[in-house]
């Protein structure tokens, strides 16, 4: 009996990390669709590139303000039902935008519930999961979940492009919206709430295996509160937020939201646009899901300042190439393999820092600066691009960021068993 327990038990935790890896990836899609939509929006409503670029600069903010809230609420409410909540209101958001003839109802929808219903199925997820259902390998882990966010590009944007090819914005609002919504019955079936539900521990735990510290208080949305302001304390958080505002500035915001219309005034169509996102995506899996293995073995302080430098760099770089189909690829292979890889340093210096019961709503508030700097972007480039005339001017900006990031990273210059007593 006890060896058909942990073997249900395995497969649950397989089940339970696929299906979190498809939620994740479906989120992503939906937050990169408004890029895809931004020209064919534009020329059947009229509305301007500002106002769209608004909506998608609403919906980031939110996606990354409600994360705390929802990881408090997987505490309390539960993962599975969080996910479900999430997912239900995604997929009627985007349905009911099949009808909205205005720039408010783009905004309601796309924007403030499609943002609230993302943020439920975001990055916090994956960091809830992590620390429920592994004891050990949380950084390989937590690269795969992930690099899912990218790779939603890679599984929707050319479809999604190819569906809007002559204009048309309707089959993909649908398509994403049928997409939410399959998935809702998986995670009924194949999201168990905690492993003893299915007879097994977290992996790799043991019976010497210390379980995580219990909570101060019972878990409840104020609980999101009180953890901001206990980790506002201590400057290890202001250091984590504000390179992660600068890795949303540089990676969503822009490239997720921009790539498609800045290769659009170079000449090139969308979906050949689109195909240049899904090979970051497909990059992103392998250098994402590397970061958390090099993540669980060297200082993740100094993969950071990488991460930042490199990207910084590449980003400047983009506006002076000639955008042909070499440089191009040549950019999406080394941008791709970098778009999130920030990810699982980051939240090992949150867990290490603040523990691993409470690093889940602490990651969600540093995701919120993360989502501060990708709607930044989301709405600035789409600005600065509407009163130059030119997308390079905020592509270069960036990058500069991107490079600060990197000396802030490196002057902070403390090993990761110092991060605790930050």
């Amino acid at each position: 009996m006890t060896s058909r327990l942990r073997f249900r038990g395995k497969a649950a935790i397989h089940a339970v990390v696929a299906v979190t890896f498809v939620a994740l990836l479906i989120s992503a899609g939906l937050r990169a669709t408004p890029g895809v939509l931004m020209n064919p929006l534009q020329l059947h409503f009229g509305w301007d590139r500002a106002t769209i670029s608004a909506s998608a600069a609403i919906g980031i903010f939110l996606y990354g303000l409600v994360g705390p809230f929802a990881a408090a609420l997987m505490m309390s409410f539960g993962i599975r039902r969080t996910m479900l909540a999430g997912l239900t209101l995604m997929s009627t958001a985007t349905f009911a935008s099949l009808w909205m003839r205005t720039p408010f109802e783009y905004v309601l929808s796309w924007g403030v519930l499609s943002g609230i219903g993302t943020g439920a199925v975001a990055s916090v997820l994956g960091a809830a999961v992590v620390n429920r259902w592994f004891a050990t390998r949380q950084g390989l882990v937590m690269g795969l979940l992930s690099a899912s966010t990218a790779t939603g590009a890679l599984v929707f944007l050319p479809l999604l492009a190819w569906l809007s090819r002559d204009g048309a914005w309707k089959p993909v609002v649908l398509a994403v919206s049928i997409g939410c919504a399959l998935l809702i019955p998986f995670v009924l079936w194949l999201v168990p709430e905690h492993p003893g539900d299915v007879g097994t521990r977290r992996f790799g735990e043991t019976e010497g295996t210390p379980p995580p510290p219990p909570l101060k208080q019972a878990a409840s949305a104020t609980l999101a509160i009180r953890c901001l302001i206990d980790a506002s304390r201590k400057p290890m958080f202001w250091l984590l937020f504000g390179t992660f505002f600068v890795c949303g500035l540089t990676t969503n915001g822009l490239v997720g939201t921009h790539l498609i219309p800045f290769c659009g005034d170079h000449g090139i169509p969308p979906v050949q646009a689109a195909g240049l996102l899904s090979l970051m995506g497909l990059f992103d899996l392998v250098g994402t899901t590397a970061s958390g293995w090099l993540t669980d073995r060297y200082d993740p302080r100094r993969l950071l300042f990488v991460y930042y430098a490199l990207r910084g760099l590449s980003l400047v770089a983009l506006p002076f190439l000639d955008f042909g189909p070499a440089s191009l690829t040549t950019f999406a292979v080394f941008y791709g393999l970098d778009w999130i890889a920030t990810v699982p340093p980051t939240v090992r210096l949150t867990n290490l820092a603040f523990g691993e019961r409470e690093a889940p709503i602490v990651f969600g508030w540093v995701m919120v600066g993360h989502q501060l700097g990708a709607a930044t972007a989301a709405f600035g480039a789409g600005l600065i691009r509407q009163v130059s005339g030119s997308y390079a001017p905020a592509f270069v900006l960036a990058g500069l960021f991107g490079v600060a990031a990197a000396l802030a990273i490196l002057a902070a210059g403390r090993s990761p068993a110092q991060v605790q007593g930050v």
